[in-house]
């Protein structure tokens, strides 16, 4: 899980301090799930695509790291399993996961670049989950670059529905409302700390655009400064 850097500027995003203290309470008990600060910690919000190119090479990184600390290994102290892997050692993969909905982002103008969609589809690829409302497989058809990479675009249908959602979590706090069962209570104990789910911070960023769309004005129009 890597939460996105606080200059996104998303209507109601709360400091990444917080989303990455609680996205480690509710991971606490996964032991194959963890969060990554690296973009939330950068200068300013950074493209999907790089923070895809990060964790990619940081993956490399540590396949190597690994091969040379075999290598170096007397055999001896090499287990069988070692061996095999340090022989046939196959280089990582690296997929978004995101939500069935997230392909129709694609289609809304100037937020995306098209080599950089070209770049995450073809290089990454994705693993989109089902969710209502949302029919991926129509955004792809619609899409002359999706339907070219669709065999690195995998669809996964969830069979039991887990229509619990960030955004109406978030208005039943600011309404007072519980949220006991839909989210561990360790996050909530975390909230009701902070005070951090309120009217005040559902309006923060109100009326600013989304970093990349500002980004995409400054470069059409560089002299409207």
């Amino acid at each position: 899980m890597s939460p996105v850097n606080d200059d996104y500027r998303k209507k109601g995003l709360v400091s990444a301090r917080h989303r990455i203290a609680m996205a480690k309470l509710a991971l606490e008990t996964s032991d194959w799930i963890r969060v990554d600060p690296w973009e939330s910690e950068q200068e300013t919000w950074t493209e999907t695509v790089k923070v895809l190119r990060h964790h990619y090479n940081e993956s490399l990184r540590l396949l190597q790291s690994k091969k040379e600390f075999m290598k170096n290994k007397r055999p001896i102290e090499r287990s069988t399993e070692d061996s095999l892997s340090y022989q046939h050692s196959v280089l990582p993969e690296l997929k978004l996961l995101c939500g069935a909905d997230f392909l129709q982002t694609f289609k809304t103008p100037n937020l995306w670049k098209e080599e950089h969609i070209k770049e995450i589809v073809e290089k990454f690829g994705l693993v989109c989950i089902s969710r209502a409302g949302s029919d991926p497989a129509q955004y792809i058809s619609e899409s002359e670059l999706l339907t070219q990479f669709q065999h690195n675009i995998f669809l996964v249908k969830e069979w039991i529905q887990n229509e619990i959602s960030a955004t109406q979590i978030r208005y039943a706090l600011c309404r007072g409302l519980s949220v006991k069962y839909l989210i561990p209570d360790s996050v909530i104990s975390y909230i009701a700390h902070h005070n951090i789910y309120t009217e005040e911070s559902e309006r923060k960023n109100e009326g600013d655009l989304l970093q990349p769309l500002k980004l995409c004005n400054t470069t059409v129009n560089p002299l409207n400064d």
